[in-house]
């Protein structure tokens, strides 16, 4: 029956205009190729691995140059200081210890592999948001076939009684009470309507969708569906699959890379360098050409790195901590959208199964009855209500079962369906 009204009442949007009519699929991939907050994700993945290249550089070598040799005017001599100025170049190089490079590149791969699982636990926490929104927009068109459906039923009920008032079965108060019930459908198709709206507003901005509120409709599943889902498989899929648990155990990973590298960076690292001058010996004239070499090294006295090492090393310890609250947090997230999901399943099953057709056989019945002079007003309107909320609340079972299975989604870390 859902199917029917959603078909409906899609069709009927669609003959007012070039209607864009999108599946949970469509929605789902313009969701990831244009929602804003996915998009800045991606560039922050980029940026870690720029912090790659960052931390794989090499050090640079120094280029000093040295002038020696200014000279002061003799006694009663030719003042000439730049007569025997040398000039001296030389280069020097940091050599890096402890495979301190290494080190940071590890690292910085390490914050890339979780820049990557947080992103993907960002698009898991809002593919959620929008399968909720995608969900809110099915029950709206649900809402509004049913609304139409009953509207226009009543309308014939209407011309029915106003037949039997003409010919004097009724009264005149009986057929204007039966009348004024039709403002009560006329009110709940206004609030469909509105609630189609409002729900289909949200989805467009959660998928940046330009395309008018009117023009836009979606097309999926909206019926109930039994499936067999066990709790432990439920767990063990989650662990496996979370982004957020992997994240966490990236960042201990990483935290163990940061204290090695603190470790290393407390060694001392020399530098290393030479140099070369034009300037003759007073021992052998001809040697006009001088090299020379130096190395110097740092005394790692006071500062040996000491703080860096115990922060590193207490912050393996915590990221320990939060990889295990969280696990169990996983565990709790599945059980607790499990158990919501088991309870929504068991009120809607006998709706299904026996509440739908026995609202609609009360109705049926009592209005031919009323019809023929068999029962009373107050029970026609009665039927009309009691067909009215069952068929209402059945559609927001049916709401709260596909927003369960999302729930559920969320915490396992993909998409669970019946």
């Amino acid at each position: 029956m859902l199917k029917v009204l959603l078909i409906a009442t899609v069709l009927a949007n669609s003959l007012c205009g070039q209607t864009t009519v999108l599946n949970w699929e469509q929605i789902k991939a313009r969701f990831l190729a244009q929602n804003p907050s996915v998009l800045a994700g991606r560039i922050g993945i980029e940026e870690s691995k720029a912090n790659e290249i960052t931390a794989g550089l090499r050090p640079n070598p120094l280029f000093t140059f040295t002038t020696d040799g200014f000279q002061a005017a003799p006694n009663g001599g030719v003042w000439s200081p730049l007569s025997g100025v040398v000039l001296v170049p030389g280069v020097s190089y940091l050599i890096e210890r402890q495979h301190k490079r290494q080190l940071r590149v590890g690292s910085a791969q390490l914050a890339t592999s979780g820049a990557g699982s947080d992103q993907e636990d960002l698009q898991r926490t809002l593919l959620f948001t929008a399968r909720s929104a995608f969900v809110s927009v099915l029950q709206g068109n649900a809402l509004v076939g049913l609304a139409q459906a009953n509207l226009q039923y009543y309308d014939n009920v209407i011309a029915l009684n106003r037949t039997r008032f003409r010919a004097g079965d009724i009264s005149e108060l009986d057929f204007q009470r039966v009348e004024l019930q039709r403002v009560q459908f006329e009110s709940d198709l206004a609030n469909a309507r509105v609630n189609l709206r409002t729900a289909k507003i949200q989805l467009l901005a959660l998928v940046y969708e330009r395309t008018p509120v009117d023009d836009f409709e979606v097309a999926g599943d909206f019926d109930y569906k039994e499936a067999i889902l066990l709790l432990p498989e439920l767990r063990q899929t989650a662990v496996a699959n979370r982004p957020d648990l992997r994240s966490a155990e990236t960042a201990i990973e990483k935290a163990v890379a940061d204290h090695r590298l603190a470790i290393a960076n407390g060694s001392t690292d020399p530098v290393v360098g030479g140099w070369y001058s034009r300037n003759p010996s007073f021992t052998n004239p001809n040697a006009l050409n001088t090299l020379g070499g130096n190395v110097t090294i740092p005394l790692r006295i006071f500062d040996r790195n000491q703080g860096e090492k115990a922060r590193t090393a207490l912050e393996i310890t915590r990221t320990e901590r939060l990889r295990d609250a969280l696990a169990a947090g996983i565990y709790r997230d599945v059980d607790s959208a499990f158990a919501s999901l088991e309870s929504v399943r068991t009120l809607v099953r006998p709706y299904r199964d026996k509440y739908l057709q026995e609202s609609n056989s009360i109705r049926d019945k009592v209005s031919f009855s009323y019809s023929h002079g068999g029962a009373s007003l107050l029970e026609f309107l009665d039927a009309q209500k009691s067909y009215r909320d069952t068929q209402v609340a059945y559609i927001g079972l049916v709401g709260s079962y596909w927003s369960a299975l999302a729930q559920l989604s969320l915490a396992v870390g993909q998409e669970v369906n019946p």
